[in-house]
């Protein structure tokens, strides 16, 4: 069973948890299992009252997705694909948290092809984001990042905006990200068909891509069926497009009998060396990426191998 993911990202207090509480009412009229997995920067849970008592929650307390405590959202994910066993798992992460950061927190090697990553739903505070120079050049990065990586765009509030001030906001949004569907919205209302359309799914393909020239941000998942050479591995390293941000999963070596768990950020790879055996995925996320390729390169290092042997 593949299990549908959405991630809702913003900024603090932009309304994510108002779009929330609009899908699960929509979802439980189609009579689809659903889950939540609620991400919040304190020790205390604010937000998950908003979630009724029959919908599976996990809450990630005290930290956020894409830093202090990867390591537990994908065990408290892990725990809903295998327990629950929903169709649909939407995460709403803290208003803290940077769109790249968190897809790297939830593309977990141990689960990456039994699930299908819909796309980023960013909420934008049209007040806010139209007086963002009032905040620090941090928090205005966030901001960007936050519009530039997602794949619908709901800019929200605009009730509170004039329409001057509603075309300035989206000419600005557009700017950023042409490649999203950005609409106005008043407390996050958006029509379900707008979110189900969000879908990059490379159909009948070996492995899991998102793969769209709509798409920014994406990823792809390589399923290894064999060991190879640590040497040529590294080649095809050297020669990624700098828009590779992240990849990590499960590989194994022809000297090895057990996989590393591989790392890999700004063109730094980490290796650690596993003492069993694990699933030989590796995950990659990346910008503009002609996945096709990355499998190419890989799939030979696999053959070669194989003839070798």
């Amino acid at each position: 069973m593949i299990t549908e993911i959405y991630l809702l990202a913003g900024f603090l207090g932009s309304g994510k948890t108002t779009l929330l509480k609009q899908l699960l009412t929509e979802e439980k009229k189609q009579n689809r299992k659903v889950a939540v997995l609620m991400n919040e920067l304190g020790k205390v849970s604010i937000d998950s009252d908003a979630v009724e008592e029959d919908v599976p929650l996990k809450e990630l307390l005290d930290g956020c997705i894409c830093c202090s405590i990867q390591d537990k959202l994908e065990a408290q994910l892990q725990g809903l694909l295998m327990i629950e066993k929903p169709e649909v798992i939407y995460i709403e992460a803290t208003g803290a948290a940077h769109p790249v950061e968190v897809l790297d927190a939830v593309l977990s090697p141990l689960f990456a092809d039994k699930i299908d990553l819909k796309g980023i739903i960013s909420v934008v505070d049209g007040k806010r984001w139209l007086d963002r120079k009032n905040f620090s050049p941090q928090v205005q990065q966030l901001l960007i990042e936050q519009v530039r990586h997602a794949d619908l765009i709901l800019l929200n509030k605009t009730d509170e905006l004039t329409e001057a001030e509603q075309s300035r906001l989206s000419m600005e949004i557009q700017g950023l990200n042409a490649h999203a569907f950005s609409i106005l919205t008043s407390y996050a209302k958006v029509p379900i068909h707008m979110i189900k359309k969000l879908s990059f799914s490379k159909k009948g393909a070996p492995v899991t891509a998102h793969i769209s020239n709509d798409l920014n941000l994406s990823s792809f998942v390589y399923k290894f069926e064999h060991s190879i050479e640590q040497e040529e591995f590294e080649d095809v390293l050297r020669n990624l497009p700098d828009t590779i941000y992240r990849i990590k999963g499960y590989i194994r070596f022809s000297y090895s009998k057990y996989p590393f768990l591989f790392q890999y950020s700004y063109g730094m790879p980490i290796y650690l060396q596993e003492n069993m055996n694990m699933p030989l995925n590796l995950v990659f996320i990346g910008e503009q990426i002609n996945w096709q390729d990355i499998e190419k390169r890989l799939q030979y290092l696999e053959r070669n191998r194989k003839t070798q042997d």
